[in-house]
């Protein structure tokens, strides 16, 4: 099977779909009744049903394919805040790699832009473009699901969030791509002292995309 550049986009969204929903429900940002559950990669996932969120998370995805299809995405972030202290707790990091062929087919490679962390409201899906690969979609699926599998056990290694919190997305884009208005530059959020643990990745043999999630140690006094 031959998966196109359009095709290897398609999966790269609904992995990120799909991680964003993930990560909101194991750490609680949003209150589990309003999660569904669903058959994704042959296991039972949770998606939201909070209308709000959804439109939110429909929006990112358009313009994130978008920039994907151009060649112009470097990471997608995850950013955790605490509403009282107002602390970033948690930061999950998903980092997107195009294969050298594609780049050159693409536009030409743009520095990372910093001001490119970006709080979202409205945006738009257009068209894209073909690559070439020979990867299965099933070994594919087996590569992500490992990944769905680490952010579901990542509450056996991650500290108890003790305040209610909120998330932000960041998306670090080249400097050539076009932002819509409504997007807006954002700092990128880093956490002072932080610990790192990398997940797995995955390959679409037009696309990879490498995990980790860093995190605020608990102060001894909150174990």
């Amino acid at each position: 099977t031959v998966i196109t550049l359009k095709g290897s986009v398609a999966i790269i969204s609904e992995f990120f779909s799909t991680a964003i929903n993930s990560i909101l429900y194991q750490r609680g940002i949003y209150q589990p009744e309003t999660f569904r559950r669903e058959s994704k990669y042959g296991l039972t996932v949770l998606t939201t049903t909070d209308e709000g969120l959804l439109k939110y998370l429909n929006n990112i995805m358009s313009q994130m394919e978008s920039w994907l299809l151009d060649g112009d995405v470097q990471r997608l972030v995850v950013v955790v805040t605490g509403v009282d202290s107002g602390e970033t707790l948690e930061r999950w990091q998903f980092n997107v790699s195009v294969d050298d062929k594609e780049k050159q087919a693409g536009k030409s490679n743009g520095n990372e832009n910093d001001a490119a962390g970006i709080n979202t409201k409205n945006i738009n899906l257009p068209d894209g473009t073909k690559g070439k690969t020979g990867k299965s979609v099933r070994d594919i699926h087996n590569e992500i699901q490992a990944i769905i599998r680490q952010i579901t056990a990542s509450v056996t290694f991650l500290p108890l969030l003790n305040e209610p919190c909120s998330f932000d997305l960041l998306v670090y884009t080249n400097q050539t791509a076009v932002v819509p208005q409504k997007w807006e530059d954002s700092d990128p959020r880093y956490i002072m002292n932080s610990q790192e643990v990398k997940l797995r990745s995955f390959t679409t043999s037009v696309h990879k995309v490498e995990s980790m999630v860093a995190y605020k140690e608990a102060d001894e006094w909150d174990l």
